[in-house]
């Protein structure tokens, strides 16, 4: 929409033209993503808690949980209103990448809304069943992979690249389906996961997405890419404005969500975050680097699966409690140095994986 207005107001002033600036534009969807959140998170908060919209805490967790029974959750409903609309306001909605990355994002949020309604407020305490979450992420997963496989302009948008190596690439063919599908899902539950302490997904979140926003722009400007030898994706830069979104609607979401936490993202949220910076990094061709940046994310699904893999075969934890922030939680660990320390991790994973621009 400003790309319009520039348009127009440009005709009376050149200075208007700043406006077509990516980076411009990237800005103003951090401030107005951020100046959302914060302007509607009071309000949305006291909704919540009017609704009696709050979370529940398990009987065999930690016990420093219970005094968290009763906080508003669904605030991950604030964070996509929040890029949404910034994302509309600043992009270039000829894009067809703005269109997908939003489509993708808001269908994992429903998915979490369904999850979380059912949860709290029809007391069910299973919420969606996990055939039925996972039917219909693969459903949103496999649409996206499936458009962006026949709408590839470019060979570099469905190849394989190795990081840490210039010219070591693989044609994916159908295979690029298959990635995009695993990358989306993965992620998503993978924030999901994470989700389990006051401000641990949301920080990480902000830093792969402010993260990707630098390897999409310089994916899609043509000098940058060649020069640092990575995949050149024309158009790919727009995903700026929405990564750029993602970092301010997060920032504002942390205002309300530090320790100890006014409100929660819930799965509307979690879902949500993890599928947008899965679909993004499929866009920018950048899948193991996600994998690399998103560490944390990795760590707490691997400690799930260890877990019940162990207690299935062996009848043994291998943790106190998954996922593992969990186990540190029960070790005596407080709440504020787990959370810190693993942002700490998550801001040298993410400067490993930017590492990885000129490692080649």
């Amino acid at each position: 929409m400003l790309l319009l207005l520039a348009d127009f107001l440009s005709n009376i002033d050149s200075g208007f033209r700043v406006l077509h600036y990516l980076t411009f534009r990237a800005i103003l969807g951090v401030l107005t993503a951020l100046s959302i959140s914060l302007v509607i998170g009071p309000a949305v908060i006291e909704k919540l808690t009017r609704k009696k919209i709050g979370q529940s805490v398990r009987d065999d967790g930690p016990q420093s949980h219970f005094s968290k029974s009763g906080t508003p959750t669904m605030g991950g409903a604030m964070i996509l209103f929040a890029v949404g609309i910034s994302t509309l306001l600043c992009a270039d909605l000829s894009n067809r990448y703005i269109w997908v990355v939003l489509l993708v994002t808001l269908a994992h949020g429903v998915i979490g809304f369904i999850d979380d309604y059912k949860k709290v407020l029809l007391g069910n305490s299973d919420g969606l069943s996990a055939r039925a979450k996972y039917f219909w992420q693969s459903v949103v997963a496999l649409g996206a992979a499936l458009y962006l496989y026949h709408t590839a302009q470019v060979a570099a948008e469905t190849q394989f690249i190795v990081p840490f190596f210039k010219n070591v690439t693989l044609d994916l063919g159908w295979g690029y389906v298959v990635l995009t599908y695993f990358v989306i899902v993965g992620s998503s539950n993978a924030v999901n996961l994470t989700d389990g302490l006051d401000g641990l997904a949301i920080m990480p979140t902000v830093m792969i997405a402010a993260a990707l926003a630098i390897f999409a722009y310089l994916s899609g400007h043509v000098n940058f890419s060649q020069y640092l030898a990575i995949p050149h994706i024309p158009k790919a830069g727009e995903l700026v404005v929405f990564c750029a979104a993602l970092v301010g609607s997060g920032l504002g979401f942390l205002w309300f969500n530090t320790y100890p936490a006014m409100v929660f993202m819930g799965d509307v949220g979690a879902l949500a975050l993890g599928a947008a910076l899965g679909i993004v990094a499929v866009l920018v061709r950048q899948e193991i680097v996600l994998v690399i940046m998103g560490g944390i994310f990795v760590m707490e699904t691997i400690s799930v699966i260890i877990q019940v893999a162990s207690f299935k075969t062996r009848k043994k934890r291998v943790f106190l409690m998954a996922p593992i922030h969990h186990h540190y939680e029960l070790k005596g660990w407080p709440e504020p140095r787990i959370i810190v320390r693993f942002w700490i991790i998550s801001v040298i994973l993410v400067l490993i994986g930017l590492a990885t621009l000129k490692l080649r």
